[in-house]
């Protein structure tokens, strides 16, 4: 596929999570097979990684990436990093898992254990026999400083992978744009990520609709997190509305509706993939 960036509305409909849960697992994948969702990622510390792995390599026609982590944001559902803890001691609690905010992790952690723990997410991932198309983050924690994000991106160069990389991500994280985007980064043109108030509002549907109505010419990406309401996913998020169990089957719905299929169609948008990507962007490096 010939892409040209400047005169096509592009867009990749992202499903995060992959790996947290059965039902995260089931409800990604009708997604990707009922639904408009292209691709998705994987969080590789999660007890489900082996499902969805399988299924990955399996289904090799759908693109996924590794969804590095690095806090485990729930109450009762827990995890912990792929190394030995005793080697990344300042990425854990008292109890051995991930800390629960951005923020625990921006006071505690230090950027050697931080590799370290990266790097063993991204080879677990390579050495059980997947072949992911891009990198991403949970939370998008790999920004919380200068020195992670530049880990985040010389690991996607040493992999030979795209990261994910947007100016709105930054600014949620606090990442000044202009000091950490190098002029050779490719850099979503915009993106669209749900908040609290739109699904405490009972706005997410026309959130969700009103980006793709406006949607600009560029590479445009949503990130959804579609999972079932169901009694795992309601016991892994309690006292969690914020992308909780409810949002997730609300994201699930909406993107396996025939109304957001046509409104893609409606607005001649071209859904496109990492694959594609990193396609054009190689032969027009060679042009």
């Amino acid at each position: 596929m010939k892409v040209v960036f400047e005169e096509t509305k592009f867009l990749i409909i992202h499903a995060d999570d992959a790996g947290l849960s059965h039902s995260q697992n089931s409800a990604i994948i009708e997604s990707l097979e009922k639904g408009v969702v292209n691709s998705y990622s994987i969080m590789i510390p999660c007890p489900w990684f082996y499902e969805i792995g399988n299924y990955a390599k399996a289904n090799s026609q759908f693109d996924y990436g590794i969804h590095l982590t690095l806090t485990c944001e729930w109450e009762n559902y827990k995890f912990g990093p792929v190394s030995p803890i005793e080697d990344v001691k300042s990425l854990v609690d008292k109890n051995g898992y991930f800390f629960r905010t951005r923020d625990e992790l921006k006071e505690f952690a230090n950027e050697k254990e931080v590799k370290k723990e990266l790097k063993a997410q991204i080879e677990k991932a390579l050495n059980y026999g997947l072949n992911p198309t891009h990198i991403d983050s949970h939370m998008y924690s790999v920004g919380v400083n200068k020195e992670f994000f530049n880990l985040y991106k010389e690991l996607g160069q040493f992999y030979n992978l795209p990261v994910l990389l947007n100016n709105k991500l930054l600014e949620m994280v606090g990442l000044n744009v202009k000091e950490n985007i190098n002029k050779n980064d490719f850099v979503f043109d915009d993106i669209c990520i749900g908040n609290y108030k739109h699904f405490a509002n009972n706005k997410l549907k026309k959130y969700y609709l009103d980006f793709i109505e406006n949607i600009k010419s560029g590479v445009n990406i949503i990130l959804i997190h579609p999972a079932f309401n169901d009694p795992e996913m309601k016991g892994i998020t309690i006292n969690h509305p914020n992308f909780g169990s409810e949002w997730r089957q609300i994201d699930f719905e909406i993107f396996t509706s025939q109304e957001i299929k046509s409104k893609i169609e409606k607005n001649n948008i071209q859904l496109i993939t990492w694959k594609e990507l990193t396609q054009a962007r190689t032969e027009k490096r060679n042009e």
